[in-house]
């Protein structure tokens, strides 16, 4: 039993190795690479329309996700709202709030930010 652990380990080892390897992202490249993205985020707060059960803001969070450039959305019910981060290289307020209206919850950007 523990030699099967101990090589279970091992392969599991090796295939995290081989996925780095493959994937040619070292620990500073990934750093790098967080680094711009963090740079194009925008935070924008979204009134919603229409919200009137339980399920409503889980229809909201994937029609707004389903934009490209959306990383981040949570919807609160109980204010109507949803707060969205995205790639501002990618993603706009305007594409962001047709999905979900599109999905038959209206969303302005709120004036609030």
């Amino acid at each position: 039993m523990k030699r099967m652990t101990l090589t279970l380990a091992g392969l599991a080892a090796l295939a995290l190795i081989g996925f780095f390897a493959v994937n040619g992202l070292s620990g500073a490249q990934a750093d790098n690479t967080a680094a711009q993205v963090a740079v194009n985020e925008q935070t924008q707060t979204f009134d919603i329309e229409n919200m009137t059960c339980a399920l409503c803001p889980v229809t909201v969070k994937k029609a707004m996700q389903s934009v490209e450039g959306v990383s981040a959305v949570s919807v609160d019910f109980d204010s109507k709202t949803a707060v969205v981060t995205f790639d501002e290289d990618v993603a706009t307020p305007d594409a962001i709030a047709k999905a979900s209206t599109d999905a038959g919850y209206p969303a302005h950007p709120s004036s609030d930010g």
